[in-house]
């Protein structure tokens, strides 16, 4: 082989040996950034795992710190509306304290009138207004009114504002009102309207 032949070969070689490592260069830099998005997509996952566990944690928490909570309500709030139960209470707490009744009523029934009030008799909520900002919370207005034949005190009806404050059934008076006789303004009439808050059982 002559030295131009050699020289021209050496040459040859040269070019292929740079044109391979710019290649593998090229090759090289193309994996380093597929490997760099491979490892931002799984430290955004991890990201987000850990998001999703400290969250789940923290519900096991508040869920296990309520729990008392869930069961004082669900012992606090009735879970029906049973209205014989309600009545029978509410007389209770009236002959406990001499008053005689002349009537307890509930709002009227609105079951079969409409399309909405045939959903609300499936999910057994009839006679029931939902309670604002407390989800599965109704509201169910109960009036009573004492027989204007047998009059009471102002003493014995503050006493019956207190028993059914204290009953689970009729615990928050929503409204009253009192007509005290003129001939003798120490025995009245009254008409008040109790709220009966329930939390239908699931």
């Amino acid at each position: 082989m002559t030295p131009k032949r050699l020289f021209w070969s050496l040459i040859a070689l040269l070019l292929i040996m740079v044109i391979g490592l710019f290649s593998g260069v090229y090759m090289l830099s193309g994996l380093l950034k597929n490997k760099s998005a491979d490892l931002v997509k799984s430290r955004q996952e991890l990201a987000m795992l850990t998001a999703q566990q400290n969250g789940l944690a923290q519900a096991k928490s508040q869920i296990k710190k309520y729990s008392e909570l869930h069961k004082i309500t669900k012992a606090i709030v009735p879970q029906d509306k049973d209205q014989a139960e309600t009545v029978r209470q509410i007389s209770a707490i009236a002959t406990a304290n001499n008053i005689t009744l002349n009537s307890i009523t509930f709002p009227m029934s609105t079951l079969g009138t409409t399309k909405a009030a045939a959903a609300s008799k499936s999910a057994g909520l009839s006679q029931l207004v939902a309670v604002p900002s407390i989800p599965g919370v109704y509201n169910q207005q109960i009036t009573i009114s004492n027989n204007t034949d047998s009059l009471v005190s102002f003493e014995q009806f503050v006493a019956f504002l207190s028993g059914l404050e204290n009953n689970r059934r009729t615990a928050e008076v929503s409204s009253l009102s009192i007509q005290p006789q003129r001939a003798n303004p120490g025995q009245l009439t009254f008409t008040l309207v109790l709220n009966n808050y329930i939390k239908p059982g699931q």
